[in-house]
C-alpha cells in the first residue's frame, strides 16, 4: 500500500525576546530549550527564515551535535522543520554526532548552504547543564554579525513556524532516507554519513601521516595520552590517532561520548582536565592533549605535565609550519589572532615578514581573511587554533600539527617551547573569568571603566607596585575594521597597553549560557631575558595584576555594585571585597 505524503503543518507561536545569538550562537540552560514551549522551534525557524527563500528551496544543509543531552530530540525537530521549510537535503552525522571542524569540512566539501551544530562547547551537559545552537554559513564558518542580526530580527517578529511532526528519521542507519511531503514535487532526503570519514580524508591531504605514524609506533615511540572528555571527539581520536596512525588503543581515554560528559564540564584546561594533568605528571607519557565537547578547542601538555599556554601554542605552530606538507606546498600567507590573545604570534609574524591581523573575539572574523587569501593560520587564547583548511578552529588538526613538529624536530614539547622562548622571548599570559554577574552591574562596570581609561590624563599615568613602575602607553576600546569588506566592529574590549609591552584587557563575553554576564580580564607581560623564562606565570604577573590597585586613591565608581569572583582560577587575585551591600574597596 502506498504511503500518504507527510503533512506540513503551520503552528502559531509568539516571539521570545532573548534569542539574540552570542559569539558562538544561542546558548541557554538546557531546561529553557527543553521546557519552554516552542523555544527551540522558534529559534530554528528564525535560522531557516534568515536564509532567502530562493536560496533555501531545495538546498543542502549539514546537521551535527556534540552528543550532549537533548541533542537527539532537537535533531529530530530540526529535520522536521527543515523539510517543512523547503530544504531539499540534510547531511547528518551517524547517531547525530559531528565535531564542529567536521561540520565545517563537510559544508565546504559538498557546497552546502550552511550547517546547524548543536553544542555549547565547553559548557556542562545533562538536564541541568547547557545547550546551544550554532549556525555556520556556506564557507563553513560561523555566522557573521549581519547574519546573526538577521536571525535575531526574525525571532523578534515570529508568529508561526512550519514543521512536519510525523516525519521520523533513523540517525543510527547509515545511508539515504527519502520522504514524500505534501505539495512537494521532489522527495525530501536525509543522508546519515560516517562522522569521521570526510574529515579524515581532508587530514590525509594536509599531513605526512607516515611521519606521524613512525613517531607513534617506531622504536623510539612517543607515548601519547589523549583525553576526549567524553565529548564528540572520542570516535575521531580512536579512528585517526589509534586506528590510522598506530597509537595504542589505551592512548585514548574518556572516548565514549556521554550526554553529561561524565558529570564534568568538557573544558580542556588545567582546572577541568585533571585526569590528563595527573597522568602527564607521572612521566609515562611524552605528549598529552584534551578536547572540548565539540572538538574545536584543545590543550597541549608535555612530559611531566609541562603546560603549553594556548597563545604560545599558536606562536610555536606559526614558527614551525614548514613541518606540515600543506603549508610547504601552498605557502604561508599571513597570521591572525584575536585582540585578547597574547602578542607572541606578532613576534613570529615580524620575524617571518608576514602580515599579522588583530581581530575581535569570535572565529567568524577570521573567515573573511582566509577567504580573501590573507591568512593561513589563526587562533584565540581560549585554546582555539585553526588554518584555512576549514573555517573553524580545529582541535585535532592542532594536535597533528604538534605531532608533525615533534616528528620533524625530534624534540619533546618542553624543549620546543623553551627554544621558542629563547628565540622570540616569552609572553607571560593569563586570563581570569568572572561569571554569573548581574548583567546590569557588569554593564555599568565596563562603562565606567571605559570612562576612566578614556580620560586624556590616563595615558600619562604611572603606576608603582613595589619597585615596578607601569607607564601607560595607550588605552582604548578596541575597534576592528575588516580589511576585506570594510565592516566595523566596535566596543570589542578595553585595552590598556604599557610602555614595556605589558597589557591588561577587559572584555564582556558573549558565550555564556544565559545565567548572568561574564567579564574576562587578560594580563600579559613580555620577557626577553632567558634567565627569567622559568618563572611561574602567577608570580611573574603579580605586579602587573596589582597595578590595578593604583588607579585611584578612592575606589572609582566602576567597582561598585559588582562582586568579581573567579570561578575557574583559584589563584586569581581578589580585586574587590565588599564593605557593605553597595560599596566595594580595592584590596591591597
Amino acid at each position: 500500500m502506498t504511503k500518504s505524503p507527510i503533512p506540513v503543518v503551520t503552528v502559531q507561536t509568539a516571539p521570545f525576546d532573548d534569542q539574540r545569538p552570542g559569539t558562538n550562537g544561542l546558548r541557554r540552560k538546557t531546561a529553557v530549550f527543553e521546557g519552554k514551549k516552542n523555544y527551540l522551534q522558534n529559534y530554528i525557524q528564525s535560522v531557516l527564515s534568515s536564509i532567502d527563500l530562493r536560496d533555501r528551496q531545495g538546498c543542502t544543509m549539514v546537521v551535527g551535535s556534540d552528543g550532549r543531552y537533548f541533542s537527539p530530540a532537537a535533531t529530530e525537530v530540526i529535520v522536521q522543520m527543515a523539510a517543512a521549510n523547503g530544504i531539499g537535503r540534510l547531511v547528518i552525522g551517524h547517531n547525530g554526532l559531528l565535531s564542529t571542524p567536521a561540520v565545517s569540512c563537510i559544508i565546504r566539501k559538498i557546497k552546502a548552504i550552511g550547517g546547524i551544530i548543536l553544542t555549547a562547547s565547553h559548557n556542562p551537559g545533562g538536564p541541568a547543564g547547557d545547550f546551544g545552537i550554532k549556525f555556520n554559513v556556506a564557507n563553513g564558518g560561523p555566522s557573521s554579525d549581519t547574519v546573526m542580526e538577521r536571525i535575531y530580527h526574525v525571532s523578534r517578529k515570529l508568529e508561526e513556524y512550519a514543521i512536519c511532526p510525523d516525519l521520523r528519521v533513523d540517525l543510527s542507519r547509515l545511508g539515504r532516507q527519502e520522504f514524500d511531503l505534501e505539495n512537494k514535487f521532489k522527495p525530501f532526503r536525509v543522508e546519515i554519513v560516517d562522522s569521521v570519514e570526510v574529515y579524515l580524508q581532508l587530514l590525509r591531504n594536509i599531513f605526512d601521516f607516515s611521519a606521524i605514524k613512525s613517531l607513534l609506533t617506531g622504536p623510539d615511540q612517543l607515548k601519547i595520552h589523549i583525553d576526549a572528555m567524553n565529548g564528540v571527539m572520542g570516535p575521531y581520536v580512536r579512528r585517526i590517532l589509534c586506528d590510522e596512525l598506530g597509537a595504542p588503543a589505551n592512548s585514548a581515554v574518556n572516548s565514549v561520548p556521554l550526554e553529561d560528559f561524565g558529570g564534568q564540564p568538557p573544558e580542556p584546561n588545567l582546572t577541568y582536565a585533571t585526569s590528563l594533568v595527573d597522568a602527564m605528571k607521572g612521566g609515562d607519557f611524552g605528549f598529552g592533549a584534551a578536547f572540548d565537547a565539540d572538538g574545536d578547542r584543545y590543550m597541549i601538555l608535555g612530559e611531566n605535565g609541562f603546560f603549553v599556554n594556548p597563545a604560545d601554542s599558536l606562536a610555536v605552530m606559526a614558527a614551525n609550519l614548514s613541518t606540515v606538507p600543506y603549508f610547504r606546498q601552498l605557502g604561508v600567507k599571513g597570521f591572525a589572532r584575536s585582540m585578547a590573545t597574547s602578542t607572541a604570534l606578532d613576534r613570529v609574524a615580524k620575524a617571518m615578514k608576514l602580515a599579522l591581523y588583530e581581530t575581535p573575539t569570535g572565529w567568524r572574523y577570521f573567515g573573511n581573511l582566509m577567504d580573501s587569501g590573507r591568512c593561513s593560520l589563526c587562533g584565540e587564547e581560549s585554546f582555539g587554533t585553526g588554518s584555512d583548511h576549514i573555517r573553524e578552529k580545529d582541535g585535532l588538526w592542532s594536535v597533528l600539527v604538534w605531532l608533525s613538529i615533534i616528528a620533524a624536530r625530534k624534540q619533546g614539547v618542553e624543549q620546543i617551547v623553551r627554544e621558542h622562548w629563547a628565540k622570540f622571548g616569552r609572553n607571560y599570559f593569563c586570563r581570569f573569568d568572572y561569571e554569573g554577574l548581574d548583567p546590569r552591574a557588569a554593564f555599568y562596570l565596563m562603562r565606567d571603566l571605559e570612562s576612566v581609561i578614556s580620560d586624556k590624563a590616563f595615558t600619562s599615568q604611572k603606576f608603582a607596585v613595589g619597585d615596578h613602575i607601569y607607564s601607560v602607553e595607550r588605552a582604548d576600546n578596541f575597534e576592528y575594521i575588516d580589511p576585506v569588506d570594510g565592516t566595523v566592529a566596535r566596543n570589542q574590549g578595553l585595552r590598556i597597553v604599557f610602555t614595556d609591552a605589558s597589557r591588561l584587557v577587559f572584555r564582556m563575553s558573549g558565550s555564556g549560557g544565559g545565567t548572568g554576564a561574564t567579564i574576562r580580564i587578560y594580563a600579559e607581560s613580555f620577557e626577553r631575558d632567558p634567565e627569567r623564562h622559568n618563572r611561574e606565570t602567577q608570580v611573574q604577573m603579580v605586579f602587573l595584576i596589582y597595578s590595578l590597585t593604583g588607579w585611584a586613591a578612592e575606589p572609582p565608581s566602576f567597582i561598585k555594585q559588582c562582586v568579581l569572583t573567579d570561578v575557574n582560577n583559584p589563584l586569581c587575585p581578589p580585586f574587590y571585597k565588599s564593605k557593605d551591600n553597595n560599596v566595594f574597596s580595592v584590596l591591597t
